[in-house]
């Protein structure tokens, strides 16, 4: 499992805006996302070039 720090989520919204993101992703198996924490859970093997376009399009940044 992946966790990938994420900036600009701000409700239970957010979360469901970023785990679907990622749910597109090819060979993402399962995500989750908390925005208290800031951060989403990827299980699979997808391209982490591939989430984080994902997590962009979606209207949110990646924390580096």
């Amino acid at each position: 499992m992946r966790t990938i720090e994420i900036d600009g989520m701000a409700c239970g919204g957010c979360e469901d805006n970023v785990v679907d993101a990622l749910d597109d992703v090819p060979g993402v198996e399962s995500a989750t996302a908390d925005h208290e924490a800031g951060t989403a859970s990827v299980e699979g093997d997808a391209d982490d070039d591939a989430l984080a376009a994902a997590i962009e399009e979606a209207g949110y940044e990646q924390a580096l």
